[in-house]
């Protein structure tokens, strides 16, 4: 296994992307036929990184160190709060964008900055693994 650079997360989440790109959302869902946001972090984390993460955003919330948002790097995850109840996430991917199973349009790479996205956001996070992202294999 190999390490890899910011620039090599960001490509491989562009692709990531483009693979889970308008798959529709289900909550509970862990595949390509539907999936909630929680799941869609897992899976990549574990499919391109061989990082394991937990399944739910209750559990990905307490993951490795919790930094400000002008400290936002590729695969960090992001986390809203559009209730009380709810929770959402989504990995940053670079230029003010990020991942997510969107409940209302699938997956799909939405911007931070846009005012839903805003007035929701809660904190941001650096899993430990993320510091030690490796590839699975070093032909990826």
């Amino acid at each position: 296994m190999q390490s890899v650079s910011l620039a090599d997360i960001r490509e491989t989440l562009l692709g990531e992307a483009s693979a889970w790109s308008g798959t529709p959302y289900r909550y509970g869902g862990e595949t390509r036929a539907g999936i909630d946001c929680s799941a869609l972090v897992q899976r990549i984390y574990r499919d391109s990184f061989d990082v394991r993460l937990p399944r739910t955003t209750a559990g990905q919330v307490l993951e490795g160190q919790r930094i400000a948002r002008d400290e936002l790097q590729p695969g960090d995850l992001i986390f809203f709060r559009p209730s009380r109840r709810d929770r959402h996430v989504g990995i940053y991917v670079d230029n003010g964008m990020f991942l997510h199973a969107s409940s209302s349009s699938g997956v799909r790479m939405s911007k931070l900055d846009n005012p839903y996205w805003i007035s929701h956001y809660w904190q941001a996070r650096r899993p430990e693994a993320a510091q030690l992202l490796v590839m699975r294999t070093a032909s990826r």
